[in-house]
C-alpha cells in the first residue's frame, strides 16, 4: 500500500474569535490547505454551495442556528464533519447526529483531543474517497452493461439472433479486435 501525504480542504464554522484562532492554528500545523472560516451557518451554506470541503468543523451554537442540521447535511455529502457542542448538551446532540456519521466533541476540548479528532476526520476522508472511487467504477460498469444490452437488442431485431448469440457476437468482435465490449456496443448503436 502506498502512503501519500494528503491535503484537505477545511471549513471552520465558528463565531468565537479566540476559539477560531486556536482551531485555525491547530489546522495549519497539519497537512491541510484551503482553509476557510465562516462565522454563521448562512455564510457557511453559501460557501459550501460554491466549493466542496473535505472537512467541516462546526463550533456550536452559532448566531443564526445551532449547527446540527448543517452538520447532518454536510455529512450526507462528501464531507467529514466534526460538531463541537457544550458539554451539557453533548449526549443529546451526539444521539441526534451519530446516525449520520457526524463526529461530536464536548467543549472545551483538550489539545490532544482536537489532534485525535483531526486524525479521525482524515481517516474518514480517505474512506469516503475510496467509496466514491468504487461508486464511480460501479456506475461505469452499469453504464457498459446498459450499452451492451441495447446493442444486443439491435442485433436481435436486425439480424434475428437470440440473446445468447448476440452476446457471443459482441464478445467475439471485442476479442478479435482487442477492444472492449463497450466499444463494440457503441459502434453497433451508432450504425443503427
Amino acid at each position: 500500500m502506498e502512503l501519500k501525504t494528503r491535503q484537505y480542504s477545511v471549513l471552520i464554522v465558528s463565531a468565537q474569535p479566540k476559539f477560531n484562532e486556536s482551531l485555525t492554528a491547530a489546522v495549519r500545523e497539519r497537512t491541510y490547505y484551503d482553509l476557510s472560516l465562516e462565522q454563521s451557518i448562512t455564510s457557511a451554506k453559501r460557501k459550501t454551495s460554491e466549493q466542496a470541503f473535505d472537512i467541516v468543523l462546526i463550533n456550536a451554537p452559532l448566531p443564526d442556528e445551532d449547527g446540527v442540521r448543517f452538520a447532518v447535511d454536510r455529512s450526507v455529502g462528501k464531507s467529514s464533519v466534526l460538531l463541537m457542542v457544550r458539554n451539557e448538551y453533548y449526549t443529546e446532540i451526539f444521539t441526534r447526529v451519530c446516525p449520520y456519521g457526524v463526529y461530536t466533541l464536548p467543549k472545551p476540548p483538550t489539545r490532544q483531543l482536537v489532534t485525535q479528532a483531526f486524525d479521525w476526520l482524515e481517516s474518514s476522508c480517505e474512506r469516503l474517497r475510496k467509496l466514491e472511487k468504487k461508486s464511480v467504477t460501479l456506475e461505469d460498469k452499469m453504464q457498459e452493461i446498459r450499452l451492451v444490452n441495447r446493442a444486443k437488442w439491435i442485433l436481435i431485431s436486425r439480424d434475428g439472433l437470440t440473446e445468447d448469440e448476440a452476446h457471443h457476437r459482441i464478445e467475439k468482435l471485442a476479442m478479435d479486435r482487442c477492444v472492449t465490449k463497450r466499444e463494440i456496443a457503441e459502434e453497433i448503436l451508432e450504425s443503427e
